[in-house]
């Protein structure tokens, strides 16, 4: 719907007519200021004739617009929810070498590690409507690929636009604890979660697991943690069929002690029907807030009758121009003045 910021400016309407019948304070011969003669004598009267009174109604037309646009008219949109308390959920994605490992079944094909949890994950940051999101990297360093926002499908495109081997091939858990800590640093009042999704053990980085535990507890940062790889998988080689442990380097102890020591818990995903559970409980642990303030953007509107009230002014004196200044043609009774001795 459309509304007026300032309504009593269209008071203002009415002005000129209340002007125009006001009766006369004074004649024109008694007023100070002698105006001057903007037409001389000798100018022609082809041209004086040509010159032409701006219409009442052009006039009023040009003032209802002027006062119309200095009431300010916006455009009031449709209600948009908006959290009462601020939540902080940022999420850390392994993009390590052991992430390509195919032993993940989703929606009955073998897929690695990376592509299931961009499926899975995806639908997670979708269902949480109202929480600021923000998605961490991290290889052999870590990197903010978003900040916190409210934009979830800003941050689920940003996931699903990432690939193996982006930020190096080693894990350095310890780099993403602390960057997502000095994230929730700015904000004061919010609850601060981390989701911790690696399948490997810390490698790389400058900063231990255990000094950015520290700093996650000082902060009051909640951690859950996510070990992802299957426990078994059948591996063909020259000499047949052998099985496997393709999570034998996922350090279970580091995680599970990163998560307690903040408040948070340690999961186990085997499969992609255990990260789908995972993601159902911490949706219990960490509910989306319910109670929701609602805002209505404004639109401002007032730039439409002022760019037509310029329109209409600047058309108007082209026009004026044009009929003022029209080439003059020969009259027929144009008189040759001849030599007196003819």
């Amino acid at each position: 719907m459309i509304e007026l910021a300032l309504p009593w400016v269209l008071l203002a309407l009415p002005l000129p007519l209340i002007v125009y019948f006001l009766p006369a304070t004074a004649s024109n011969e008694a007023a100070p200021l002698k105006m001057p003669v903007l037409v001389s004598s000798s100018t022609p009267k082809t041209l004086l004739g040509n010159q032409k009174k701006t219409p009442i109604s052009l006039l009023a037309l040009l003032w209802i617009l002027l006062v119309v646009s200095a009431s300010q008219p916006q455009w009031l949109g449709e209600p948009v929810n908006i959290p009462t308390e601020g939540r902080e959920l940022m999420v850390a994605v392994d993009l390590s070498g052991s992430m390509q490992v195919e032993d993940m079944s989703l929606n009955g094909a073998t897929v690695n590690r990376l592509d299931m949890l961009k499926v899975l994950l995806g639908d997670f940051i979708d269902r949480r409507v109202g929480d600021r999101i923000g998605l961490i990297l991290f290889g052999d360093d870590a990197y903010m690929q978003t900040p916190m926002t409210f934009d979830r499908k800003t941050v689920k495109q940003m996931l699903d636009e990432t690939v193996l081997g982006l930020v190096g091939k080693q894990t350095a858990i310890g780099d993403a604890i602390a960057l997502s800590v000095k994230r929730f640093a700015e904000k004061k009042d919010s609850n601060r979660v981390l989701l911790l999704l690696t399948d490997g053990q810390n490698t790389a980085g400058k900063i231990l697991p255990e000094q950015a535990l520290e700093l996650a507890v000082a902060k009051n940062v909640t951690i859950y943690s996510v070990g992802i790889g299957a426990d078994v998988m059948i591996q063909r080689s020259l000499f047949g069929k052998r099985r496997v442990n393709p999570s034998s380097e996922l350090d279970e102890e580091t995680l599970t002690k990163l998560a307690v020591d903040t408040g948070g818990k340690y999961f186990r995903a085997r499969s992609s029907e255990d990260m789908e559970e995972i993601y159902q409980l911490l949706d219990q642990l960490e509910p989306v807030e319910q109670e929701q303030q609602q805002m209505r953007p404004l639109t401002a509107l007032f730039y439409y009758p002022l760019a037509f009230a310029a329109i209409i002014v600047f058309s108007y004196i082209l026009w004026l121009n044009i009929s003022i200044y029209r080439p003059i043609g020969k009259s027929k009774n144009t008189q040759v003045v001849g030599d007196n001795n003819g």
